[in-house]
């Protein structure tokens, strides 16, 4: 009993951690009245919760008594942003998706006009894509540089794009080398927006129809749990399958 008292969550601090929530790039001030309607919490509870922000200096209120984010919420994020190690997260699902995919996963960032392959687990496959980490490949061809192109503009904050994600993912054959079937998510984090894409590619011989049905809700799976580790919302509708 004792040790489940200790790792039981605090109301106050989800309280006051849903206050800072509310602020977003497209409401930097809010008053108090749309901070209490926002996040659900009475007025003089939404006021406690400021007050208290205030004097740790994560929320700053001006002669107005319009409230936005505060000195030590940048801090924050930079301390985030400085330790921020992106293979961390993204080579552990990546090797997962393969063990359950069976093919060669690879993952994909925008540089110019053309895609570097960042990070690449091969399938344990005799015939599969071959694609090292550092390869280009024009942005134009293949699922993963229209995915690219296509969600440049997200955010990745905000929850609200289902008739994108009714889209994934999406799928190639042969456009970048005949015999060679692939399929494509995007990746986001809350600080950069869109990362990356991330595929799952190999011959169409192995790639038929039925098994990329068995294969689609691994990859968009995939790509829900990825983001939400780095905070991003835009896969906020869709839960997880599962763990990592």
């Amino acid at each position: 009993m004792e040790t489940a008292a200790k790792t039981k969550s605090v109301d106050a601090v989800i309280k006051a951690l849903n206050v800072l929530k509310v602020f977003n790039h497209r409401q930097t001030t809010l008053s108090l009245s749309e901070i209490s309607q926002q996040t659900g919490l009475v007025k003089s509870t939404t006021l406690r919760m400021l007050v208290s922000l205030i004097e740790a200096g994560f929320v700053i209120v001006d002669r107005d008594k319009r409230y936005s984010l505060g000195p030590e919420v940048f801090r924050l994020g930079r301390c985030y942003v400085d330790s921020f190690n992106l293979e961390q997260h993204v080579r552990p699902v990546m090797k997962q998706l393969v063990n359950q995919s069976g093919e060669s996963v690879s993952f994909f960032q925008r540089v110019g006009d053309q895609r570097v392959c960042l990070f690449r687990e091969d399938s344990r496959q005799a015939l599969r894509e071959h694609v090292a980490e550092g390869d280009t490949v024009q942005l134009d061809r293949g699922a993963a540089g229209r995915v690219l192109i296509d969600f440049a503009d997200i955010t990745g904050r905000q929850p609200d794009h289902d008739d994108l994600l009714d889209t994934l993912p999406y799928l190639s054959y042969g456009e970048r080398e005949i015999g060679i079937t692939g399929l494509a998510v995007p990746v986001f984090s809350a600080m950069q927006g869109l990362v990356g894409a991330m595929t799952i590619s190999g011959p169409d011989t192995r790639l038929t129809p039925d098994h990329l049905d068995d294969i689609k809700p691994m990859l968009f799976d995939a790509a829900v749990r990825l983001s939400a580790s780095m905070g991003a919302a835009f896969y906020n509708n869709h839960p997880p399958l599962q763990e990592f």
